[in-house]
């Protein structure tokens, strides 16, 4: 409806907030820009929009904004922030014709956000036990705090809610789970609040509760799908920090669901990765491949592509026993600093005998503007921001859970938590 309006607009009148550009801003940009949001300024109400138009009109003909790297028509994801090339030319032209108010009384009301816990009170709450400060200025922070969850008895969760002390400061988080103490071993070699880590948390977690990123809504799993959450295991929350030129100090909270029901199917990762990675100085477009052949019937909940600086795209696709192709996402650029989960509407049912194959392209030349060297110098695979990583994480579930042990990456701490898994997921009388 939106763009049919878009088009009745570019060829017979000059748009307007109320009756053209209101919409677009509210659906796609609001929920960030809006006081005490992460945005640095409100698009609502009007008055603010005019203000912004021309920043408005620029960034989204670059597609900057809003901040989606995945290419359209490679896999449909739940809450996709992307315009239409009719929106875009919609926004431009309704600054160039001086951004006109229209009937303001007739314009979309902006959208109202719940204040409080989004599905009620939780079954459990973790707040981080100090408050982070955030320097006015420098570079972005990845800061992972490490929470005791108290956990007495094994359980499977079928939501997660973070709610951000400071939501001008975090750009998104992450929520992982350790039963190993790694992460307080780093913890107390870190002198700061929690430790600093870019890209993954610097420990191999045993799970992992989902994540939040501005404008995100809580959802609850499908009847009969949870989270395994091991008793006694730490809760590990990684906060994406973006300074605003001012000091912040954040003490963010995650709300913890328990399943309502009986749990038959299980949340379960694949991480497809390539480790063989030795970049020359100077090469524009390194390309590292890797795959994973699924061993039964699997279904695709989500994927998260992950690189670090060097990044420049990342493609996924599913070869299908019969050799159909199907994409699965491709990001392109890739944006170090904005790392998405990318949830599948609707999850993808994926046949035995179906390849997932991933490609990374990777820029460590003198013209990459992210690139940490100058000159550029041989980087090779780590875990630093400065090493480079193709990674591409993918969270799936089947119909039994003797399925997801057999598909899941053979390693010792999935294999220890998934006997655990087995008797918990056992349908309770």
């Amino acid at each position: 409806m939106v763009t049919l309006l878009c088009i009745a607009v570019l060829q017979t009148e000059a748009p307007t907030y109320a009756k053209n550009v209101a919409s677009v801003l509210n659906r796609s940009c609001v929920p960030c820009h809006r006081p005490g949001e992460s945005a640095p300024f409100s698009l609502t109400p009007y008055a603010e929009a005019k203000k912004w138009s021309s920043m408005i009109a620029l960034a989204t003909k670059r597609r900057s904004m809003p901040p989606w790297s995945a290419i359209p028509g490679h896999g449909n994801f739940e809450g996709a922030r992307v315009l239409s090339p009719t929106e875009i030319r919609l926004l431009e032209l309704w600054h160039q014709t001086g951004a006109k108010p229209g009937n303001l009384a007739a314009a979309p009301k902006p959208p109202r956000f719940t204040k409080g816990w989004q599905l009620g009170e939780p079954d459990l709450v973790l707040s981080m036990p100090e408050a982070v400060d955030v320097p006015a200025e420098g570079p972005d922070q990845l800061r992972n705090i490490v929470i005791p969850s108290g956990l007495l008895q094994d359980r499977t969760v079928g939501a997660l809610e973070f709610r951000p002390g400071n939501a001008r400061v975090v750009h998104h988080a992450l929520v992982f789970l350790d039963n190993s103490g790694a992460a307080r071993r780093l913890d107390a070699a870190d002198p700061g609040v929690g430790y600093l880590s870019f890209g993954g948390p610097g420990f191999f977690p045993s799970g992992s509760l989902g994540g939040w990123a501005p404008g995100g809504t809580t959802k609850w799993l499908p009847d009969g799908v949870g989270r395994y959450f091991q008793k006694g295991s730490d809760v590990v929350l990684q906060v994406h920090y973006h300074p605003t030129g001012r000091p912040e100090r954040d003490q963010s909270k995650i709300g913890i669901y328990f399943s309502r029901k009986p749990v038959t199917q299980l949340v379960g990762g694949i991480s497809v990765e390539n480790w063989q990675i030795a970049i020359p100085a100077g090469d524009s477009n390194y390309l590292r491949t890797s795959s994973y052949t699924l061993p039964r019937e699997t279904t695709l909940l989500s994927i998260t592509p992950h690189m670090h600086l060097l990044g420049k795209e990342m493609r996924a696709r599913a070869i299908l026993p019969d050799g159909t192709r199907r994409p699965l996402v491709w990001v392109k650029p890739w944006n170090f600093r904005w790392q998405e989960t990318y949830i599948y509407k609707p999850s993808l049912r994926l046949p035995a005998g179906t390849r997932l194959e991933v490609e990374s392209w990777h820029d460590n030349s003198a013209k990459n503007l992210n690139n940490p060297f100058s000159p550029p110098r041989p980087v090779v695979y780590g875990e630093g921001s400065n090493d480079e990583m193709s990674l591409c994480i993918f969270e799936i579930t089947t119909d039994r859970i003797e399925d997801l042990l057999f598909t899941i990456h053979d390693n010792g701490v999935q294999n220890r938590v998934m006997e655990r898994i087995r008797l918990l997921a056992k349908p309770k009388g």
